[in-house]
């Protein structure tokens, strides 16, 4: 699938931490932060029930990448598990290596100040009515069409 860009102090807080408080640990125990980082965030992907088999998760403190492998069900659980990844603080890069059946990949739509699901339908789509399409393409990543936030990204399929 390849490398995507996340904004790294945007999204879920799974290491309980500033940004400041885990680069001043990085620089004392980095092997054994990057393992638990690792950890944390292969549970929050496995978390979303994607159906993933053999998930094995890397993560540099130091970069902010993440690299996922295993197989994928599906090019959207591929996907869907890239965006869990990413949209988590501190990450700044997911190089998603997921083996997946291949399919026409989706695009995708980091979110900025001011947008909204509609508005983002009515921009890739054309019709603000059909927001619930995005809404579903990234479930269970949204628990709500209303809960977005800057700085995530979002799927944006076909």
């Amino acid at each position: 699938m390849g490398l995507f860009s996340f904004i790294r102090n945007a999204g879920e807080k799974l290491f309980g931490k500033d940004e400041e408080e885990v680069q001043k640990e990085a620089t004392s125990n980095l092997p054994e932060l990057n393992r638990k980082a690792a950890e944390a965030i292969r549970a929050h992907v496995e978390a979303q029930g994607l159906g993933l088999q053999g998930l094995v998760v890397s993560f540099d403190g130091t970069t902010g990448l993440v690299t996922l492998s295993g197989n994928a069900p599906s090019q959207e659980a591929a996907e869907k598990a890239g965006l869990a990844a990413g949209n988590v603080t501190g990450v700044s890069s997911v190089d998603n290596n997921l083996i997946a059946p291949v399919e026409e990949p989706s695009q995708y739509h980091d979110v900025v100040k001011g947008d909204t699901l509609s508005g983002i339908s009515k921009k890739y789509y054309g019709n603000a009515n059909l927001y619930m399409k995005i809404f579903e393409a990234n479930k269970p990543l949204l628990s709500h069409p209303d809960k977005i936030y800057v700085g995530q990204k979002l799927r944006i399929p076909k």
